[in-house]
């Protein structure tokens, strides 16, 4: 055969390199779409939150702020009062002709008294008239309870003193928490200053010289067991808010301004007196 009359045979055909690429890509849409319809299919909400690395994973990808922890705020510290009952586990102070005596209307009035401050919120210790805890006693405030005599006096021997110690470091607190348990109580009770009868036992009460120099305090003889028995016995609720008032007036810094004079005594034996 003559070779020169042979056909050469066609080359084979060559891929296009712009189609090749084309369909790589296609390829790898493909597959991409399909990994991520399976994931989608299998990682529901209740499967991605019951994983704990993957809720892990969730909380790290959130603000920072978010995860913070910020301090609450820490809450004051209750103030502390301390009241006295007069006479209390020591002696009966004065006494009535028909057995009542001084010791057990102080009592009464001073266990009303820490009752009502304690559901205020403050921490409050009801002492004795020689309790041992009056030595070096620290506390926001104290007060005793007492109260006057049985005998009849006069018509003007009714209504309450007020007084604190002579020799306070602080006079200012001590000026301002006489004002306060006397304008208030004077406002819940009705009865009378009886500024006149306020003696030098008052102003140097046993326990003024024993507590804590710290510690602002002072006695209120709340009234006369004679011409003010009524109120004191019948009525203690309002001769212990009274002195409630008072404390908290103190304790509050609220305005507690007195009148330009004094209001002057006047007998109350049987009606209660009237705010």
């Amino acid at each position: 055969m003559n070779q020169n009359n042979v056909s050469p045979k066609p080359a084979p055909a060559q891929r296009s390199p712009r189609s090749f690429s084309a369909w790589k890509s296609l390829q790898s849409i493909l597959v991409m779409a399909l990994l991520i319809a399976t994931l989608f299919t299998f990682w529901t909400p209740a499967n991605v939150f019951a994983n704990d690395m993957l809720d892990k994973m969730f909380r790290s990808a959130q603000p920072a702020a978010i995860q913070l922890d910020f301090p609450t705020a820490t809450p004051a510290p209750h103030q502390r009062i301390g009241i006295v009952s007069g006479h209390y586990k020591n002696d009966s102070g004065a006494t009535c002709p028909d057995g009542l005596t001084e010791a057990s209307v102080n009592f009464k009035i001073a266990t009303l008294v820490q009752n009502m401050l304690v559901k205020e919120g403050y921490d409050v210790d009801l002492l004795a008239e020689k309790d041992a805890r009056l030595t070096e006693y620290q506390a926001s405030v104290l007060v005793s309870i007492h109260n006057d005599s049985c005998d009849y006096i006069n018509p003007q021997a009714t209504g309450f003193k007020v007084a604190a110690a002579s020799g306070t470091r602080y006079p200012e607190r001590a000026d301002r928490l006489t004002s306060c348990l006397t304008q208030r109580y004077a406002a819940v009770t009705g009865l009378p200053f009886h500024a006149g009868s306020i003696t030098i036992d008052m102003k140097e009460y046993h326990a003024f010289n024993e507590i804590h120099a710290d510690t602002t305090a002072a006695i209120i003889e709340t009234g006369f067991l004679n011409l003010n028995r009524v109120i004191l016995t019948d009525h203690t609720d309002r001769v212990a808010q009274g002195v409630t008032s008072g404390i908290l007036c103190y304790l509050r810094n609220e305005n507690a301004t007195l009148p330009a004079s004094p209001v002057l005594p006047t007998p109350t034996n049987s009606p209660v007196p009237q705010p």
